[in-house]
């Protein structure tokens, strides 16, 4: 099963336009159509539900809100049972920081400057486990709706 990149949809934020610039660059050669990108997080936090991304790449230390404040205000306009992952770009290799962002819900990180091999391989695979997460999501919902039916009538 793999993912169809024309489908989907990336978001960056990132308060540097060149590192933006940059991941789209990658993300295209790798045949990535959907990607947009935010230098002011409450601008994409502002889009969010509109964008409806299916991976979200998000800087650490930005300016006016740093990728925590991002990350939980993204987090808050999710549906309880979506899962969209969150990778934290970061050239901190700061533990503390690392701890912080995956008790929160960050799925991975990615350094800076960027390995262009691993970004796509890791966009990748986060993307393939949210595709299961949907058909099982989907899958359960039918079932729940099958059952309802037949206890119904």
């Amino acid at each position: 099963m793999g993912i169809d990149p024309v489908n989907a949809r990336i978001l960056v934020v990132d308060d540097q336009e060149i590192h933006i610039r940059l991941l789209r660059h990658i993300l295209t050669d790798a045949g990535f159509t959907n990607i947009t990108g935010y230098t002011d997080p409450r601008e994409a936090i502002a889009n969010f539900g509109r964008l409806e991304p299916d991976i979200v790449l998000l800087d650490l230390m930005m300016f006016p809100l740093d990728g925590f404040t991002t990350m939980r205000q993204m987090q808050e306009q999710m549906e309880q049972d979506d899962v969209v992952p969150i990778v934290f770009l970061t050239a901190d290799v700061n533990p503390e920081h690392r701890h912080r962002a995956l008790s929160l819900g960050a799925k991975d990180f990615l350094e800076k400057p960027f390995d262009h091999d691993e970004v796509v391989l890791r966009i990748r695979n986060l993307l393939e486990t949210r595709l299961l997460h949907r058909k099982l999501r989907d899958l359960a919902a039918g079932r729940s709706t099958e059952r309802a039916a037949a206890l119904g009538g």
